[in-house]
């Protein structure tokens, strides 16, 4: 830890705080609605070839990497010589 740091946290603590811990902090709000893991779903169920490309043409106000978190950790799908299998609904 720089020493920098160090003395930022030292102020702090003169400062009257307590613990260690991060504060809440106010960002950006998550784009993964449970609607929009429905209508993902949806999308794959009709064709199981898809292609996360595919996906995106569907869902352009979704990137790309979101909508493989969606299909490959909300959805549990995996790879399987080039087609999808798996998933939460099976």
């Amino acid at each position: 830890m720089s020493k920098g740091r160090v003395r930022k946290w030292v102020r702090t603590f003169k400062d009257g705080r307590t613990n260690g811990h991060d504060e809440e902090r106010s960002g950006r709000p998550s784009v993964i609605t449970e609607d929009l893991v429905q209508k993902v779903n949806g999308k794959v169920q009709e064709y199981r070839g898809f292609k996360i490309s595919s996906l995106s043409n569907e869902f352009p106000q979704v990137s790309r990497s979101v909508l493989h978190g969606i299909v490959t950790k909300q959805l549990n799908y995996y790879k399987l010589c080039s087609l999808w299998a798996g998933g939460r609904f099976l």
